[in-house]
C-alpha cells in the first residue's frame, strides 16, 4: 500500500538526488530527479529566471560544482507537502555566496516521483 510515509520517503530519496546533483555538478543524477518537460524559473537576486530543463543542466554542467570549490553541504529540506499523488517541497541551497529557496513540484509519473517545475529565489542572509 502507498502510504504517506512512503511517499515521503520516496519524494525525500528524489530531493536528496537533486541535492547531490546541484553540490557535484552531476547532470545525469539531476535529470534523474525531472521530468523532461520540466520548467524552471524564478528570480536571482531581482533577475528573472527563466530555463527549460536541458539549459538548466547546460549550466550546471558548464560551471564548477559547490564540491570542486570545496564548499560545504549545506543543502535542507524545510517542508513537504502531498496530496495524493502531487507534492511541493521547500528546500535551501546555500551555495556560491547565495542563499537558493527553491519551491520545487513534484508528481507521481509512471510509479516514479519526479520534479516538475522549480521556483527558485535568492534570498539575503541575515
Amino acid at each position: 500500500m502507498d502510504t504517506y510515509t512512503d511517499r515521503a520517503a520516496d519524494i525525500t530519496a528524489v530531493l536528496s538526488d537533486y541535492f547531490n546533483g546541484v553540490f557535484k555538478g552531476d547532470t545525469d543524477l539531476l535529470r534523474s530527479a525531472f521530468h523532461p518537460q520540466a520548467l524552471v524559473a524564478g528570480d536571482v537576486n531581482g533577475q528573472a529566471y527563466f530555463k527549460t530543463l536541458d539549459q538548466y543542466l547546460d549550466g550546471v554542467r558548464n560551471r564548477k560544482s559547490p564540491f570542486e570549490l570545496g564548499e560545504s553541504f549545506r543543502m535542507e529540506i524545510m517542508s513537504i507537502e502531498i496530496i495524493n499523488q502531487i507534492a511541493v517541497a521547500k528546500v535551501r541551497l546555500p551555495m556560491f555566496e547565495f542563499n537558493y529557496h527553491d519551491l520545487l513540484s513534484l508528481t507521481k509519473v509512471d510509479g516514479k516521483w519526479l520534479i516538475v517545475n522549480k521556483l527558485l529565489t535568492n534570498v539575503a542572509m541575515v
